[in-house]
């Protein structure tokens, strides 16, 4: 799922981009670049053409460091698309004629600065979230809840790594059977009640369903250091009864409220925090 986090913004635009953690650096959508410093319509093409002509010129080293990875496209699927890191991009700046080249570069070195900030300060980052869902609006309540729930899910993918899930799409799969065992509906169609596309779900949770989907994670890691499961298969088990542990909380309390605790509800533009 893609955060905010996956998401850098140049004067506006949206600038799709992820964190190696091996190498230590910022890979950013060659695309989502070339779309700024051209203003195409069709950035794809253009970059084609510009990878050709690179490659004819004797840029093969430049090319080559452009490396295939899946980001989530405009329609909300994942799809391949070349990635770069800084040094990379800043070449392929220079091969474009373009009024945005300086301010890109500045931006450029800006970026990779706040995150070296962050290794060395983590509640650099922290309070960056916090500031950034302050500006949404969210209450401190909420923003209290969100930040507990994603120490919580870190804990869990921490341990997924450590125990052979290595690939993000195993991460989603038993993401999805954690989701689906407690609100008995997929990430897909929890996102479709809220209106929701790209966003991040969690950032549209309310308070209750935050709390719901924090014990899920908590139990679901809990059960599987019990049982020291490892790899995908293995770590279906523990995520379904993590999941049926939160639904049973949200069965009883829904009983003794009469209220739903999965909801439409959504901090989405126009919608006054609730569809």
């Amino acid at each position: 799922m893609l955060d905010k986090k996956q998401i850098a913004i140049f004067e506006g635009k949206k600038i799709r981009r992820m964190w190696d953690e091996k190498r230590e650096k910022w890979y950013f959508s060659v695309v989502d670049i070339v779309g700024i410093l051209t203003k195409s319509d069709n950035p794809q093409i253009y970059w084609r053409v510009l990878k050709k002509r690179l490659m004819d010129e004797g840029s093969n080293e430049t090319v080559t460091k452009c490396n295939g990875f899946k980001m989530r496209a405009r329609d909300g699927k994942m799809r391949l698309t070349d990635v770069a890191d800084v040094e990379t991009i800043l070449r392929l700046v220079q091969s474009v004629p373009s009024k945005k080249a300086e301010p890109i570069k500045l931006w450029l070195a800006k970026v990779g600065y706040e995150r070296v900030q962050e290794m060395n300060d983590p509640a650099q980052a922290l309070n960056r979230s916090r500031d950034y869902w302050q500006k949404q609006g969210r209450s401190k309540k909420w923003i209290q809840q969100r930040m507990m729930g994603q120490e919580i899910r870190n804990k869990l993918t921490d341990y997924w790594k450590d125990h052979e899930v290595n690939k993000q799409s195993e991460y989603a799969i038993l993401t999805n059977i954690i989701h689906q065992e407690w609100t008995d509906l997929s990430v897909k169609q929890h996102k479709q009640i809220k209106g929701l596309k790209s966003q991040n779900l969690r950032d549209h949770m309310t308070d209750a369903e935050l709390v719901f989907t924090a014990l899920a994670e908590l139990s679901t890691r809990q059960i599987a250091e019990t049982i020291q499961s490892r790899g995908l298969e293995e770590n279906k088990n523990p995520a379904k009864k993590g999941g049926k542990i939160a639904k049973n909380a949200r069965i009883a309390l829904e009983q003794n409220t009469g209220k739903s605790i999965v909801s439409g509800h959504s901090y989405l533009p126009g919608t006054k925090g609730v569809k």
